[in-house]
């Protein structure tokens, strides 16, 4: 909000967001990865007036501190829902994994058994490992 409101009026005039949006590198960058839809819409020329008009939630031509802050709080909360997503699809892939490994081992281990178990009675005698190792 600093970053653009450069009369440090408390208020973001459209003025001041269409230059920051055009040469601010910094608030580029925060707006390209805030993870708010409407907020990256700033830097969208054909949008630029439809993301106001979405923000200025008491219609009085500017955004103030609260209507921007309302626009951070859904930015962080987009942001967290996609991380859980993530930390959500990464879980089932490694639970996949382990299950898949364990399967393998499991099946590799009834195999070895079968393989020293020469008499095929279902358990392992001392003689049967020995011979086996």
């Amino acid at each position: 909000f600093e970053m653009i409101d450069v009369d440090e009026s408390g208020d973001l005039e459209k003025a001041e967001i269409v230059t920051a949006v055009k040469s601010n590198q910094r608030v580029i960058k925060f707006l390209v990865n805030c993870g708010n839809p409407n907020l990256q819409y700033l830097l969208v020329p054909a949008r630029l007036e439809s993301a106001l008009a979405q923000m200025d939630t008491d219609r009085d031509g500017h955004i103030d501190v609260v209507e921007w802050e309302e626009a951070i709080e859904i930015a962080l909360a987009n942001k967290l829902a996609d991380r859980a997503a993530k930390r959500e699809m990464q879980a089932k892939a490694a639970a996949k994994e382990i299950e898949e490994f364990t399967g393998e081992f499991l099946s590799a281990a009834r195999k070895c058994f079968t393989l020293i178990d020469k008499d095929g009675g279902g358990t392992l005698s001392k003689d049967e490992i020995v011979r086996a190792v």
